[in-house]
């Protein structure tokens, strides 16, 4: 066994208490909520370098173009990208990635991260790896404890065998216990006692140790785990696992399903900053506030405003605050979000509601991530639908048809090679081509920049599954969108 660490990176979650700007079809460790790179992006890049592999991922279906394209952007690469049947939980991927990497490399030692924290400090916490790294060696399951700088409720925490050192250095020590999410009551004793630590959710282990560890503790997710490695199907380069045996899983936890029941566990505390950006809150507070604690972001503007967050996505808005104190405000295109700030985990329930009501801003954005690019819909009437479609340099829709509608493409920028049945050309800037109903077609952009049109779709049905599909370089089947 080396040194040598393995990153495994959990991009499952839909992060419901960011909604409107986090949702199921774009959730929020892909969208870019402090700075130029999504929160993937910066996890992928903090767990790089030297005495790091490439990483392994560990995500849905939905989203295994996106961790392809985040990733490419920095120049970098997954060893594996494991898809997911269904989200089942941080047991279930877990395990599986201990299994997939156990097959590889017997032992190694792999660091599982969610995706979605913000950890500013890359250096510091990679000292908080390497001290961690000869007690997990050891066979210890090894986890980080953040330094709590306010009785939080929304964390567990981690309970210690003995304070941490003046200087929070970090030295690994037995872990005593953990502690579920408390009141306030109880997160107030357990700041002021500075025997506890938030528990981050990340995890330093051997593969052969967490496996150990599910055998013994969590028997049933390591079977049905096991199956749906063994069972699994390469596709381009991801590795599907098996739905059926996957279905079977529990929806659990790490904490819950392991770690709550070994006897076995270290803990290294971690002193630098840290957020899991779970709600608006965490936003507002790891955000650049001005004198009266307000952070704007986007085109937004407070007025006489106080402990407040504004954050506007589109420059078609404009977002302004006047008089507001303690309050999140958060405009989209097609849906606002006005909260106490106090109430911001409460958000989670409100995505609830409105899922229970049919609505689709519940869950989907106004624009659609394909493996080509993306789309969004301008105007929806009856009969018709329009829409702005952006392909990426070298990409490519499927070939394909339509049942019930026909569609005029008009390019505003770049060039698309269009196909219709037998005829193939070029479509330029300011030219159009119609698409009838029925007719075999597909769209690429051959070019160096992005390819961007308008289109127009007319017909008596105008739903995304009204697709026949011919050929396709990412392998979507049947009635799969773009």
């Amino acid at each position: 066994m080396t040194d040598q660490i393995y990153p495994v990176l959990l991009c499952g979650g839909s992060g419901t208490r960011l909604w409107p700007l986090s949702r199921k079809s774009y959730p929020k460790q892909f969208v870019q909520l402090n700075g130029d790179e999504s929160l993937f992006q910066a996890s992928a890049k903090r767990l790089a370098g030297p005495g790091f592999t490439a990483p392994i991922i560990v995500t849905g279906g939905d989203f295994r173009f996106v961790v392809i394209e985040q990733l490419a952007a920095l120049e970098m690469a997954a060893s594996d990208i494991l898809i997911e049947p269904a989200a089942k939980n941080t047991a279930a991927a877990i395990c599986a990635a201990a299994l997939a990497l156990e097959a590889e490399d017997d032992g190694a030692l792999m660091l599982v991260a969610p995706s979605d924290h913000v950890i500013p400090d890359g250096k510091a916490f990679s000292g908080a790896v390497q001290a961690a790294i000869p007690a997990a060696k050891a066979g210890q399951l090894v986890t980080f404890g953040i330094r709590p700088d306010r009785a939080e409720t929304g964390y567990g925490w981690l309970e210690l065998t003995e304070a941490p050192d003046a200087d929070f250095a970090p030295r690994p020590q037995p872990l005593k216990s953990f502690v579920e999410k408390p009141d306030q009551s109880k997160a107030d004793t357990l700041l002021k006692g500075g025997l506890h630590l938030w528990n981050a959710g990340i995890f330093l282990v051997t593969s052969t140790a967490i496996l150990d560890a599910f055998a013994k503790h969590a028997p049933e997710v390591l079977s049905a785990c096991r199956a749906a490695v063994d069972s699994a199907e390469k596709d381009l380069s991801f590795t599907r696992l098996k739905a059926e045996p996957w279905d079977e899983l529990p929806d659990i936890s790490i904490d819950y399903a392991v770690m709550e029941h070994a006897n076995n566990l270290t803990v290294v505390p971690y002193g630098g900053a840290w957020s899991d950006l779970g709600d608006w809150q965490a936003v507002w507070r790891e955000g650049d506030a001005d004198d009266q604690s307000v952070v704007t972001s986007g085109p937004a503007t407070a007025l006489d405003c106080d402990t407040t967050l504004l954050h506007a996505t589109s420059e078609a808005q404009q977002l302004v605050g006047i008089g507001l104190t303690d309050i999140v405000a958060v405009a989209m295109p097609d849906a606002v979000l006005v909260a106490h700030k106090d109430r911001a985990q409460d958000v989670k329930e409100a995505v609830a509601r409105l899922k229970a009501k049919g609505i689709s801003q519940a869950t989907t954005l106004p624009r659609d991530y394909r493996p080509w690019g993306w789309y969004e819909s301008f105007v929806i009437g009856p009969r018709f639908q329009v829409k702005r479609i952006v392909v990426h340099p070298g990409a490519s829709l499927s070939l394909q048809s339509h049942h019930h509608r026909a569609e005029h493409w008009i390019v505003v920028e770049g060039t698309a090679k269009v196909t219709i049945d037998d005829e193939v050309k070029l479509v330029t800037e300011n030219q159009s081509v119609y698409v009838p109903l029925g007719a075999v077609h597909r769209m690429e952009n051959p070019g160096k920049v992005p390819l961007t049109l308008i289109e127009v779709q007319t017909g008596s049905y105008l739903g995304e599954d009204d697709i026949i599909r011919y050929e396709d370089v990412y392998a979507r089947g049947q009635g799969a969108k773009g």
